[in-house]
């Protein structure tokens, strides 16, 4: 098991290094600006979303899931991040085009900036990680189908949050952010 955890971890390190500053800043740039941020995913790359949501909403982001009752119209000002491996998932190229419709900007996650989301997107975090396609580009893994793109997508946005928050002239504290942490738990 010790030897599948540092295969794994190895993997990570690769992938995350390969990350683009400049894609990361830019990301953090519109995170900054928004009026608000809406994020969209499906399957597990829908799970990290909701990840990154919670923290957004933590550091004092007004932020909204997809496909929660609760989530407003989307507005001119607003920011739409859609996580796709692919980038060419069929819900997530509909909510990019209705947010652009909408005059929202629109980044992209995803190990493809030259899919159909990326041509319709104001800007791609490229996540250099393999996926359930395993497409040529795409490095080895031992992990299966597209975990290896689900946990770098977490990490890097982690990072990027933690990052827009340092950089943050009101940067919230501590004891700020766990006053929004869930207490009906």
């Amino acid at each position: 098991m010790k030897s599948i955890i540092e295969t794994v971890a190895s993997e990570m390190n690769t992938v995350l290094s390969q990350v683009k500053e400049e894609e990361a800043l830019l990301f953090s740039q519109k995170l900054q600006s928004a009026k608000r941020i809406f994020v969209t995913g499906e399957g597990r790359s829908g799970l990290m979303g909701k990840a990154f949501a919670m923290r957004l909403m933590h550091g004092g982001f007004h932020v909204y899931v997809i496909g929660e009752t609760i989530t407003p119209s989307i507005e001119a000002g607003d920011l739409l991040i859609a996580i796709s491996g692919s980038g060419s998932t069929g819900a997530i190229i509909q909510f990019a085009s209705k947010a652009k419709e909408a005059g929202a900007e629109v980044l992209l996650v995803t190990t493809n900036q030259e899919s159909k989301i990326g041509s319709i997107s104001d800007g791609t975090l490229v996540i250099p990680a393999a996926t359930k396609y395993r497409r040529p580009e795409e490095p080895e893994t031992i992990q299966p189908l597209g975990n290896q793109f689900d946990q770098a997508v977490h990490l890097v946005l982690d990072a990027i949050i933690i990052g827009t928050l340092e950089m943050a002239k009101d940067q919230p504290s501590f004891a700020e952010m766990t006053k929004r942490h869930a207490n009906l738990e």
